[in-house]
């Protein structure tokens, strides 16, 4: 079973490229690192203050993929240098 998932984050104390990109290779290595997923940048790359993340995560049964993509949002989400907005998710 496949499980995939779009997260819209806002990080406000980013004031460059720069900025964002070092919050971003810090969560998403912390969340690679502990959970069974693939996470990566998938929009507004050229933004400050804004990024679209897609985490995928293949497992054997829909409920065992769901859930391990449940608790690697729930790490992304525990990071005080962003804010969620926006979550969708589905399975194939």
């Amino acid at each position: 079973m496949i499980v995939y998932a779009e997260c819209d984050f806002l990080i406000p104390t980013a004031h460059s490229l720069k900025e964002k990109r070092a919050v971003l290779q810090r969560t998403l290595s912390r969340t690679k690192q502990k959970f069974n997923v693939s996470i990566s940048e998938i929009d507004h790359q050229d933004v400050w203050q804004r990024t679209t993340i897609g985490i995928v995560c293949v497992a054997s049964g829909k409920d065992a993929a769901k859930r391990e993509l449940t608790h690697a949002i729930n790490h992304l989400e525990s990071f005080p240098e962003w804010e969620c907005i926006d979550i969708r998710q589905e399975h194939l």
